[in-house]
């Protein structure tokens, strides 16, 4: 499995950084909202989800460890459900009922350019390697 699907890099929002375009581009490369570096992104660094008190408090590793999802979480959803395709709590319920590595799985297959093999960007359905742009809107 490539590097990019790994568990370390399953935000706690559920969101694959691994297909993110922050942490796929070459400049200001972001380690990922679990990162301990100190280069984050500025969107990582000010995110309620990445620095939920309640999730620290309980030492949950994702949100659905939570009750119901946050109206930030929704939010976020809704957004990544109109923009990119990608909704966060189906993520978060898929590694619910079927666990991470199943998940990082499918991520691995959903998410892989059939040109290259490379990584296909959720944002904007670019491959990094080989510059192919896929229609992820399946």
């Amino acid at each position: 499995m490539n590097d990019k699907f790994t568990e370390e890099l399953v935000a706690q929002c559920g969101m694959n950084c691994g297909v993110c375009m922050a942490y796929l581009r070459e400049k200001n490369k972001c380690p990922g909202c679990r990162s301990t570096c100190a280069n984050k992104a500025v969107s990582v660094l000010r995110c309620k989800i990445t620095n939920c008190e309640v999730i620290q408090k309980r030492g949950a590793k994702y949100c659905f460890e939570c009750e119901k999802p946050c109206s930030r979480l929704k939010q976020l959803d809704k957004r990544y459900r109109t923009k990119y395709n990608m909704s966060m709590i189906e993520n978060l319920e898929f590694i619910r009922d079927n666990g991470v590595d199943k998940f990082l799985r499918w991520q691995s297959t959903k998410y892989r350019c059939p040109k290259c093999g490379g990584i296909i960007c959720t944002h904007n359905g670019k491959c990094y390697s080989c510059q192919h742009i896929e229609n992820l809107k399946v």
